[in-house]
């Protein structure tokens, strides 16, 4: 350090000392006064950072980034009925979105129709209730599926949705090799951040092979899989915890489809990852530069991939729900601004950016609008996406993207002597250092040591919120009446071949998708063929630990 500087500092900071002895960012890490040129020694430009487009991708995975094609501008919308879904969907795209992103009530996403007992209460609360082919034809309704990139957030049973969604594009016209979009299908994180698992691990595992498999044979635009740091994020991991356990599912995507005879390159240039924007936007933006070369280097040098794609971390981002308030609800439209700001600023492919309301209740159309003209704006008025990763470069930005793609290898190896990531879940590792950081960040608030405007600092008397949106109670009756009609006209005789077709091959090493695509077309439900694969598959029970 420089004497001049030291002995300046020492004379500013007696007279005016700094507001507190520790600065940390948003994952508890010290925050240095200061970053110099030695910070930054051991990095090599060429080796370390380089070129967008090129081997490590630390500067984004295309050479011209967003001078040639801005991100995709999605709002994770879905709730109620297919219909009321489907007039949401035709509004956002009115108003400039570019791509879909479904959200299905809970019901679905466990596989459960929405006449099931478990389903009471639950109908179209969280998402868009889907029990058959008929709802999906009505959710996509007047909007050309070879038109739209759509991601559909779905994972015990994706590949029963994606069977209707390739169903949808047949009755449209729209031949397999024409449609865009992800299926979220990661199932790993459902078993320690998130919970909407179905069946064990093993037999999950292999639903998701045969997804990667009919993908590269049948869907060569399609993601088969966005493997997902969002969660493992809003269950309260750090930044660097979020990209181990998030690359450390991928890795384990990637052994089961080698383990089952899949070649790497015939199917890794599909896997996406899905990663949250938090506030402190200078470690986030490290965050997603530490991901890009991270994989680049797992691909290359641990699986030995060599197609260029395979090596290349392609992600959705979406702003942090966990951050966002239901005191002072405006507020959460600057918290989102920088959290936009960060994922374009770290070179997402594609974006959500969240609500002000989405606290309290599902967005209003009004927040929603607000909410991707944020994105907007930022396109075409803030400047950022005119030159490629623009703070590269940063003494700190560059500091910090070192510092968490270290201590995410030191996690993944960790995990690796645990034996891979499905032994580390069910040995209680990962949850347990989710839950350690979890604990210190709310600590932290309630100490006040971290400052959450209008929670712990700056709080106002307010009335309640009174523009929020409800979903209607009548919609669970409706959805019910529904199912029942389509029991009582569809070919039932052909439904019961289709599910025993299931049963056969469930019990095979054969591809599953080809016989839900034929079982999804008789209108059978996504409850009756979830139903059979349980019987076949068996239910997980979590372990509690100790």
């Amino acid at each position: 350090m420089n004497l001049k500087y030291e002995k300046l500092i020492k004379k500013v900071t007696e007279k005016y000392p700094e507001r507190k002895e520790e600065f940390i960012s948003g994952s508890s890490d010290i925050v240095n006064r200061l970053y110099t040129p030695e910070d930054i020694e051991e990095i090599n430009y060429k080796t370390n950072i380089g070129y967008p487009g090129l081997y490590p991708y630390t500067r984004g995975v295309q050479p011209t980034m967003y001078r040639g094609r801005l991100w995709t501008m999605r709002q994770y919308a879905g709730f109620g009925s297919a219909e009321e879904s489907n007039k949401r969907y035709k509004y956002l795209l009115s108003q400039g979105q570019t791509g879909l992103s479904i959200a299905f009530d809970l019901c679905t996403q466990i596989g459960y129709d929405s006449d099931h007992p478990m389903s009471v209460g639950e109908v179209g609360k969280v998402g868009v209730a889907i029990d058959t082919l008929a709802d999906m034809e009505t959710l996509f309704e007047g909007i050309p599926l070879d038109k739209v990139s759509t991601s559909m957030t779905i994972n015990a049973p994706a590949a029963i949705l994606l069977a209707m969604y390739i169903a949808v594009a047949e009755k449209q016209g729209v031949p397999t090799d024409k449609l865009k979009g992800t299926i979220q299908n990661d199932i790993l994180k459902e078993y320690f951040a998130r919970g909407t698992y179905i069946f064990p691990p093993k037999p999950s595992m292999r639903l998701i092979t045969d997804s990667f498999q009919y993908c590269a044979q049948n869907m060569p635009k399609w993601n088969t899989i966005s493997v997902s740091g969002y969660h493992i994020r809003e269950a309260g991991s750090t930044a660097a915890q979020e990209i181990a356990f998030t690359l450390a599912d991928g890795i384990a995507y990637i052994d089961a489809a080698q383990k089952v005879g899949l070649n790497v390159d015939d199917f890794a240039p599909r896997v996406s990852f899905f990663f949250n924007a938090h506030n402190d936007l200078l470690e986030e933006v490290g965050k997603f530069r530490a991901a890009r070369r991270l994989w680049a280097k797992i691909m290359k040098e641990r699986f030995k991939a060599k197609n260029p794609k395979s090596l290349m971390l392609r992600f959705h981002t979406q702003t942090a729900g966990s951050t966002l308030t239901a005191q002072q609800p405006d507020n959460n439209v600057v918290r989102v601004t920088i959290q936009t700001l960060a994922a374009i600023l770290g070179g997402t492919q594609s974006l959500h950016t969240n609500s002000r309301d989405e606290a309290l209740a599902l967005p209003s159309e009004d927040s929603v609008r607000i909410a991707l003209r944020t994105q907007q704006i930022v396109a075409y008025e803030s400047g950022v996406a005119n030159t490629i990763d623009p703070l590269a470069g940063s003494y700190y930005v560059e500091s910090i993207t070192n510092k968490i793609e270290k201590k995410a290898q030191e996690y993944i190896k960790e995990i690796d002597e645990l034996g891979g990531m499905v032994e580390a879940i069910e040995k209680g590792f990962v949850q347990k250092q989710i839950q350690d950081s979890a604990y210190k960040y709310q600590k932290q608030i309630e100490n006040e040591e971290r400052i959450i405007v209008g929670v712990n600092k700056f709080v106002s008397n307010e009335k309640p919120k009174q523009d929020i949106l409800k979903v209607n109670e009548q919609i669970e009756k409706y959805q019910i009446e529904k199912l029942e009609k389509m029991k009582k006209q569809r070919d039932n005789a052909k439904v019961k071949s289709s599910l025993e077709k299931i049963k056969q091959v469930a019990k095979s090493s054969d591809n599953l998708l080809p016989t839900f695509l034929d079982a999804v077309k008789t209108y059978a439900t996504l409850g009756e063929i979830c139903d059979v694969l349980r019987k076949i598959f068996g239910e997980y029970e979590e372990q509690i630990l100790l």
